[in-house]
């Protein structure tokens, strides 16, 4: 949820309780989780308001919910004490959320091993996401101290992050940026956008690979990371993920999802500090596609 203040003065927890219908200890909650951001900072309880504060809640998820522990098979690319590193499959959420609390990524990881809990007991060991119809690499960690060096790598753009995509249009550039800021889109608030209305800087890198008749197969690099940046970049620029079932604006050619997928994922050891890097096979939901567009061309 998006709030503009518009009459500053007041604790942010007391001005939130006047406009949510969320109790004083839920909404306590939520800024002790980071849910509750203004102008892009997550701040403390104490923080007082200002007028034209942009604040930002994450939807509350219910106190009486948990993370169970469920058997799962997981493809699990490398682990030690310290990460896991495990390749998503696609249709797969990654924690739970409100009507969606079992079959996550975190559910089978949690009955694979002790995770971290700096983000609390929906989110163990998430130090980044993918979307549920995205597939490919992800680094979980398993303790504390793992979580927060990693989640500073992402902070401090250290980490390595490679995407495949294919997109409809025949991209005439080997090479591109686009720099766009992303913020919640204004006439749909499940989407996301390119707009000036509570964005952040995002940025994205791409390279052509191959190009089909109607289509283009490219890597990406990213330097933010957004929700749903590489889509939301695409589709502003005129080339759309193909089979994305939100921003795609194309037929769909199945129900997998888009085709989208985290390739190459590296970082620096937490405890070793020693660069790390893994790769990943393209996903049968990714090439089935892949191949009915080079059959075309």
């Amino acid at each position: 949820m998006e709030i503009i203040v518009t009459d500053g003065g007041n604790r942010i927890d007391s001005y939130l309780m006047e406009h949510l219908e969320l109790s004083r200890s839920k909404i306590a909650k939520m800024i002790k989780n980071g849910d509750v951001t203004v102008n892009g900072k997550v701040v403390k309880a104490s923080y007082v308001v200002k007028e034209e504060d942009q604040i930002h809640t994450e939807e509350y998820v219910e106190e009486e919910m948990h993370a169970t522990p469920e058997k799962m098979d997981l493809d699990i690319v490398y682990e030690d004490d310290d990460v896991i590193v495990v390749n998503k499959a696609n249709g797969v959420v990654v924690h739970p959320g409100v009507g969606n609390t079992h079959g996550t990524l975190v559910n089978g990881l949690l009955y694979h091993s002790k995770l971290s809990d700096v983000n609390g007991e929906f989110r163990p060991g998430i130090v980044h996401r993918i979307d549920a119809d995205t597939t490919g690499l992800l680094m979980v960690a398993k303790n504390n101290k793992a979580h927060e060096i990693l989640a500073k790598q992402l902070e401090e753009k250290t980490t390595t992050r490679v995407y495949y995509a294919l997109v409809w249009g025949v991209i005439k550039n080997d090479t591109g940026t686009i720099d766009a800021p992303i913020g919640r889109d204004p006439n749909d608030r499940k989407k996301q956008a390119v707009t000036s209305f509570n964005s952040k800087d995002s940025i994205t890198h791409f390279r052509v690979l191959e190009r089909y008749k109607n289509a283009t197969l490219i890597e990406l690099k990213l330097e933010t990371g957004r929700t749903h940046q590489i889509r939301v970049h695409m589709d502003y620029i005129g080339y759309p993920v193909v089979n994305d079932p939100v921003y795609g604006r194309r037929k769909k050619f199945d129900e997998t999802g888009q085709c989208l997928h985290a390739k190459v994922l590296g970082f620096h050891h937490p405890t070793t500090g020693k660069y790390m890097e893994f790769d990943s096979e393209l996903p049968e939901c990714f090439t089935k596609i892949q191949e009915q567009l080079k059959q075309e061309s």
